[in-house]
């Protein structure tokens, strides 16, 4: 806990004990709020508000994160998540200094993973079955189409009856959860709609053309996956085809964490090696009396846990007891494999502690028969046997309050006899793009690997920074584009701190040499330590923490405008220093430099060779233009062709090294940077450059073809404008008078061509004007312009 001050003193302390001491005026403390007193506040999804966060014992913080379901690869979506939590952490440990142990889990057999592993294995079967020929593969292809059109076409009807049900009783939470329902079956029907369109062209495809099999196998992938395993998904029991498949997705997520500079749980677990364990915890709980057996599987009962006092659904209430639970949210907690249980169940929200596994889903050996974990039990399993009894934290996405953690939540109360298991339940916001929350479902997702194709791991955490972690947000270019932005404004202050720094101060004066501008920058940079303090303690607001570094950088480089500056470098650089610290708190800094993203290490070109090979080249190159002019050539083609090889210097050799330089009115600042991100930089800019000058040629383009097409058409001589097949007689000037029929022209045509005729001619004498008599010649010349814009734009395609 930290203390604030009002500004003011209380009443001095007389009584010292020391008769030789003076009164002490103590400084008064303001207990105005949370904040001002030092205490850290954190939403608690429990209360639905901002609580003041007490670790149970001591400063130790036991914190509990659920993993991912690793059945396929993480998206942005899942980034979000973990690197939310992943500052959150780091501001625990490293700005508040609490002691953290911190656990994640994976999910690594559920009904995702078993339904994807099968999918899988019996699409890998039917591409090496060799039996299976082209023709009968295009058949099954369009099969599995029009079987998911049925399917989805039932699933709407269903929904659609639901809602206007809903409707009419006027339940405007289950109204909306089946509107949110519809939109979403909308967007997966569109999906399949694409899906159909591309298996219908595959199969039209001659079974001869080259990879004809693998683009069908290609399109009808999904379709197809679903088809199989309704028809053959019984038959794949291997646990081996399970496990393989969640061992590469729970390694791809590691290494996707590690790409984005989260770091390592303390402890991570999985559900396949705590089975004995969740045996275990669900016997006790039926001993316990809150839970049953029923046809091989085994339920919570809700009934006898609400009339022991427990409270159900403490994270997302639905009327007492849960009773406003929707048949859809108990289908997401029965997983993608539930259905037909409802008459096994003694309350239709009893949920599943241990499931009979059906055909074709692993199986394990324990006393209520071979069957496998539910959902939810192994995470309390698995965190109170390493964390104990009562968690400070418990973590994960704003989809997963309820069913998921409203389960945990009654299972671990029941197992344990207590009343609250976890003090605090902390929610990441959905990330949204175009409007709908990121999902796999949906196939509006973004995996983290196709992300870091197009931005580093610094600017995807600085987006997530600048949001606040337990809202709503979008993913757009916009936001990326905001967080690519705010980093080159960091950079820039710290290349211009670097600079000065570099100077020897210390043979100038020291002192504040500008008067109240030193002194305001001064106090805008308490105040805005001040800020970023009490915002981390308000539910760790890195939005506004964010601000207050950037506003000060904005003073700062306002200072530094400051006509004749003497600015105080010291003050500049603990600005600096203080602003590094708190990046690196976030984890957007790494190294051991003072202030500054520092130079990323060595990167390929660092060496010596390198940095001598460059400088040798450049001074060739000066030196030849240089002798070159001394030899009576152009002096100033000499001066241009200096000057381009100082700028090829700059933009292309030394960012390759690591080194940026800047031209400035005061002269050329240089900095060490990371010469891959440079490189990056640069290709990025190419890209723009090149994007922004295609579409310049595209419209001289247009412009000079329009003007061809105006110098061909006023070439035509105006007696010849209408010397066509249409007419067969013409008067002196060209005016036709009789159609190719025979037929007289109308006298409103002659009119009309007349007006042509005339119109022809001033064209005709502007052309023979602009082009000197010479019309040919303009053509010629216009055509060569034409021809040349379409070499450039296809060199720049290319």
């Amino acid at each position: 806990m930290s203390l604030s001050g009002t500004g003011k003193f209380k009443e001095p302390c007389c009584d010292t004990g020391d008769s030789y001491r003076h009164s002490w005026y103590p400084p008064e403390v303001n207990t105005s709020d949370p904040i001002a007193a030092g205490q850290l506040l954190m939403h608690n999804t429990l209360t639905g508000k901002k609580e003041p966060f007490v670790p149970m014992k001591e400063r130790h913080v036991r914190w509990y994160t659920c993993g991912p379901t690793v059945y396929d690869s993480s998206h942005v979506g899942h980034a979000r998540t973990y690197l939310s939590f992943d500052i959150m952490r780091r501001i625990m440990t490293d700005y508040f200094h609490y002691n953290v142990l911190f656990q994640i889990n994976t999910t690594d057999i559920d009904d995702k993973i078993i339904l994807r592993a099968r999918q899988n294995e019996l699409l890998r079967q039917l591409e090496e079955d060799k039996s299976v020929s082209y023709e009968k593969l295009v058949g099954l292809a369009k099969e599995a189409v029009e079987e998911a059109k049925a399917k989805s076409d039932e699933k709407k009807v269903a929904i659609e009856a639901e809602l206007e049900e809903v409707t009419a009783k006027k339940d405007s939470r289950r109204r909306t959860e089946q509107e949110g329902l519809l939109e979403q079956h909308l967007v997966k029907r569109k999906n399949l709609d694409n899906d159909e369109k591309n298996v219908l062209e595959a199969c039209s495809a001659s079974p001869d053309e080259k990879d004809a099999r693998a683009i069908l196998f290609v399109a009808a992938k999904s379709v197809l996956a679903e088809k199989l395993d309704r028809e053959k998904g019984h038959l794949v029991t291997d646990h081996a085809v399970f496990n393989a498949h969640a061992r590469k997705y729970e390694r791809e997520f590691m290494e996707d964490l590690d790409a984005l500079g989260i770091r390592e749980p303390d402890i991570l677990t999985r559900v396949t090696e705590y089975v004995p364990h969740i045996i275990a915890f669900v016997e006790k709980i039926i001993d316990n009396g809150f839970a049953y057996k029923s046809n091989g599987s085994v339920y919570l009962d809700l009934d006898a846990f609400q009339a022991a006092k427990h409270n159900y659904r403490k994270l997302s209430p639905a009327g007492p007891g849960g009773a406003a639970t929707s048949a859809a949210e108990m289908a997401e907690g029965e997983g993608a494999l539930g259905g037909g249980e409802a008459s096994e169940k003694r309350n239709p929200n009893d949920f599943a502690l241990w499931k009979a596994s059906k055909a074709g889903e692993p199986a394990w050996e324990s006393p209520f028969g071979p069957g496998r974990p539910g959902w939810h039990i192994e995470c309390s399993v698995v965190a109170t046997d390493i964390l104990g009894e009562v968690l400070d934290i418990h973590s994960g996405g704003e989809d997963l309050k309820f069913p998921h953690h409203d389960n945990e939540l009654a299972q671990s109360e029941a197992c344990l006899g207590c009343q609250q298991w976890v003090n605090y339940f902390t929610h990441t916001g959905h990330l949204h793009i175009a409007g709908l929350k990121m999902s796999k479902s949906l196939k509006n997702f973004v995996t983290i690997r196709q992300s870091l194709e197009h931005n580093t791991a610094r600017q995807l955490r600085i987006m997530f920074l600048l949001q606040a972690w337990d809202q709503p947000m979008n993913y757009s270019d916009q936001t990326v584009e905001d967080a690519r932005s705010k980093e080159n404004t960091f950079k820039s202050f710290f290349r211009a701190v670097q600079a000065l720094v570099r100077d020897d101060y210390l043979s100038q004066e020291v002192g504040w040499r500008m008067g109240d501008v030193d002194h305001k920058l001064a106090e805008a940079y308490l105040a805005a330590r001040q800020s970023v303090h009490e915002n981390l303690l308000d539910n760790f607001n890195t939005k506004d923490a964010m601000g207050a570094l950037l506003k000060i950088i904005n003073e700062a480089n306002a200072y530094l405008r400051t006509p004749n500056a003497q600015p105080s470098t010291l003050l500049l650089r603990a600005i600096a220093t203080y602003i590094t610290e708190i990046l690196k708190v976030f984890g957007v800094i790494d190294g051991a430099d003072d202030f500054g993203f520092g130079s990323g290490g060595d990167g390929a070109g660092s060496g010596s060779e390198s940095y001598i090979g460059a400088m040798v080249s450049f001074r060739e190159n000066v030196r030849n233009a240089a002798l070159a002019a001394a030899k009576g050539g152009d002096t100033e083609a000499a001066i241009q062709a200096i000057l381009k090889t100082c700028d090829g210097l700059r933009d292309d050799v030394l960012p390759g090294l690591g080194i940026r330089l800047e031209d400035r009115p005061e002269g050329t600042l240089w900095n060490l940077e990371d010469p891959a991100v440079m490189l990056k930089e640069m290709a990025e800019k190419a890209a723009k450059d090149k994007e922004v000058q295609i579409g310049k040629l595209e419209k001289q383009l247009v412009a000079r073809t329009k003007e061809l097409e105006k110098v061909k058409n006023s070439m035509v001589l105006p007696k010849d404008l209408f010397r066509t097949e249409e007419f067969k007689e013409w008067d002196e000037t060209g005016v036709p008078t009789t159609m190719a029929n025979g037929d007289p022209v109308s006298g409103g045509q002659l009119k009309k061509k007349k007006k042509a005729i005339a119109k022809q001619e001033k064209t005709y004498k502007d052309l023979m004007e602009k082009s000197g008599n010479h019309p040919q010649g303009l053509l010629d010349s216009t055509q060569k312009e034409v021809d040349s814009i379409k070499r450039k734009l296809d060199s720049l395609s290319l």
